[in-house]
């Protein structure tokens, strides 16, 4: 499918986010299909690039006739999905505009979740819109983030969207901006990849780790516990967990695999200089897998563990 494509820098989307994204507290909107008492945050798009972390109602009306890609990224609480609802849309398809909903975020080309970790094939996760009619349909991500592509090259046309965060009872892949916050991964006991993605560098510590092997379908209070494991993949184990980070959202240097039972792991903190800092959870379905971290902005005195662009 030739989707739109987006080319932006990370670090600049990361100081963007890290300088706007507040997660108010707020009910989830209802529709103008569902009823039409709406109360919510009003926005004009102006900008090319804009992150959003609240519900609304938003508005872009193109002031030139450039065919210049934008996009408006949307991120919400971990805990949460998003939900799009077009309500308004003036796009032409003969003019060469396009409107695109991506489940997920998309930079420099590369996707958050990637294609490894994510539900739905790629053929599932774009859904391209343009034309004159107005859509029914409410599209939904699978995560706590999804991007809204678009090129309006003709002044005077453009669209409005309402945006609304869904609660989500068991979030697998988490988006998140630079704040000090602990987070679990959980695979529900599921084949399924899980992943926290920090858009800047981070340091990483270890609560608590139950993962693959000695962690059971069946949980049992009296399990003796292995300890973590180093180097889990190396070893051919199916579950564990990696630390590491990149330049980009498909880019992943591991500086650790470990798996394993542990209440109390050692007290070590990673320190990941890269753009993007990620916690991967792999898990074959065999076990509950579940994983403790404590997440934090890098502190300028702290060792390094991993450099990346070096």
């Amino acid at each position: 499918m030739n989707h739109l494509l987006l080319i932006v820098i990370v670090p600049v989307v990361a100081t963007v986010i890290a300088a706007h994204v507040q997660y108010p507290q707020q009910t989830s909107l209802l529709y103008p299909v569902q009823s039409k008492r709406i109360r919510t945050q009003e926005k004009i798009i102006t900008d090319c690039m804009t992150v959003w972390s609240e519900e609304g109602h938003l508005y872009y009306k193109s002031q030139t006739n450039d065919p210049t890609v934008c996009g408006i990224y949307i991120i919400s609480k971990p805990e949460q999905t998003v939900h799009v609802y077009f309500d308004y849309i003036d796009v032409p398809c003969n003019t060469g505009g396009l409107i695109a909903f991506v489940d997920g975020w998309e930079l420099n080309g590369q996707l958050f979740p990637n294609e490894q970790d994510h539900p739905k094939p790629m053929e599932e996760r774009f859904y391209e819109i343009c034309g004159t009619k107005k859509r029914k349909q409410v599209y939904k991500s699978s995560q706590n983030a999804a991007l809204i592509q678009f090129r309006v090259p003709r002044r005077g046309n453009g669209f409005s969207f309402y945006v609304s965060f869904i609660n989500n009872p068991t979030p697998c892949n988490i988006l998140m901006e630079g704040i000090t916050d602990i987070y679990t991964l959980r695979n529900y006991g599921k084949p399924v990849n899980c992943s926290l993605t920090m858009l800047n560098p981070a340091q990483v510590k270890i609560l608590s780790l139950g993962v693959g092997l000695g962690h059971g379908q069946k949980r049992n209070p009296t399990e003796h516990e292995t300890g973590t494991i180093h180097k889990c993949d190396k070893r051919g184990l199916p579950d564990f967990v990696q630390v590491g980070g990149g330049d980009g959202l498909g880019q992943l240097s591991v500086i650790d695999s470990i798996c394993g039972t542990n209440s109390e792991p050692e007290h070590s903190v990673e320190t990941i200089m890269c753009g993007v800092t990620t916690v991967r959870l792999v898990s074959s379905g065999q076990f509950h897998n579940a994983v403790t971290v404590a997440v934090a902005p890098t502190d300028g005195g702290a060792t390094p563990t991993l450099v990346c662009g070096q």
